[in-house]
């Protein structure tokens, strides 16, 4: 008898420490930082991390969101702006392949052997593209019917300079975006210093001034309203460009003037971007030549001085909307007009 109630005593310790065995597992599966519902969590949180979502163009050029992989190793850029923006933010040593470019300042992108040729700003190389194998791909409106083709083979980031905007917001806008692409954020906010005061220095002198806004291309002079290319002059700088009237759309090359309609509005500036140095037309004159002739010679910017060539053309015609694209801009604006911020 007695041993048939041991047995029964030692069953139930075994099954009152079988259960408090069991009670003390769940116990610290609850409680323990490697629990299996946190290690998901964790491992969502990891998952997450691998991409970003940011506001980009598709080819039709409408807004949309794009998820881009986070902290790409391998980046194809056919935008100078965009290849501007990654230099400043120390972000040259992703580049893998660029399209061609004569900017003096993104030479190094050109001649290193390294960074895979890629076409031009208006024609991309597929092949070179796909062989260069990017995590991510950046270009502007030129390549915008490029767009579906290049997506397939990474996603594309199509920034652009919205003139509604302004061109400082919207260097700033892209610099933000491309920025937390690469978790660079903090650094894009320091290269936005000092912008804002020279303008505001710059807007200070335009006060009340008037101005024709154009470039020179193939002999002609073409007048640029607020819309497109150098509209910072009138937009931003707040010079009264009195040549908007000569048409309603001049954002592409402008619309060619005759050299009378700058007698006829008579501006107290005239300011001039040299089309053909830009791109280097081969035997083309230079716009200082062209511009020297009597007509202008009969305005009042002329007699006074202020007739103003853009310094760095090719900044103005294929890097607008960059950060050092934009320092050259206002630096070719305070050394024009004698302005200091």
């Amino acid at each position: 008898m007695k041993k048939y109630l041991s047995l029964a005593l030692a069953g139930l310790l075994a099954i009152s420490m079988t259960a408090c065995g069991g009670i003390a597992a769940d116990l610290a599966a609850m409680t323990s930082p490697k629990s299996e519902s946190t290690a998901s969590a964790a491992s969502g949180s990891e998952a997450v991390q691998q991409e970003v979502t940011i506001q980009s163009l598709n080819g039709s050029k409408q807004t949309v969101e794009l998820t881009v992989p986070y902290d790409p190793q391998r980046v194809a850029v056919l935008d100078m702006a965009s290849l501007d923006i990654l230099d400043a933010l120390d972000l040259g040593d992703r580049v893998v392949g660029s399209a061609d470019t004569s900017l003096d300042y993104l030479q190094s992108y050109v001649t290193d052997e390294a960074v895979a040729n890629l076409g031009t700003i208006k024609e991309a190389d597929l092949e070179a593209v796909m062989a260069c194998e990017p995590d991510v791909i950046f270009i502007g409106g030129r390549l915008a019917s490029s767009y579906d083709a290049l997506s397939e083979i990474a996603p594309v980031v199509y920034l652009s300079t919205d003139t509604e905007l302004g061109v400082v917001e919207s260097v700033r806008k892209n610099t933000e975006t491309i920025a937390s692409i690469f978790g660079r954020q903090e650094q894009a906010g320091q290269l936005m210093t000092g912008f804002d005061a020279r303008i505001e220095a710059l807007r200070v002198f335009a006060e009340g001034k008037t101005a024709i806004v154009g470039m020179v291309t193939s002999g002609s002079y073409n007048v640029l309203g607020n819309d497109g290319r150098c509209s910072i002059i009138g937009r931003e700088i707040g010079f009264e460009n009195v040549g908007v009237d000569a048409a309603i759309d001049t954002s592409t090359h402008g619309n060619e003037a005759s050299f009378e309609f700058l007698v006829e509005k008579d501006p107290q500036y005239i300011f001039v971007m040299d089309r053909d140095a830009a791109i280097g037309t081969d035997g083309a004159k230079l716009a200082q030549e062209i511009m020297d002739n009597e007509l202008v010679n009969k305005t009042q910017a002329a007699q006074n001085g202020h007739v103003i060539h853009l310094a760095s053309p090719a900044v103005w015609y294929t890097a607008e909307g960059g950060v050092t694209a934009l320092d050259r801009m206002l630096s070719d604006l305070e050394t024009g007009l004698g302005v200091n911020a």
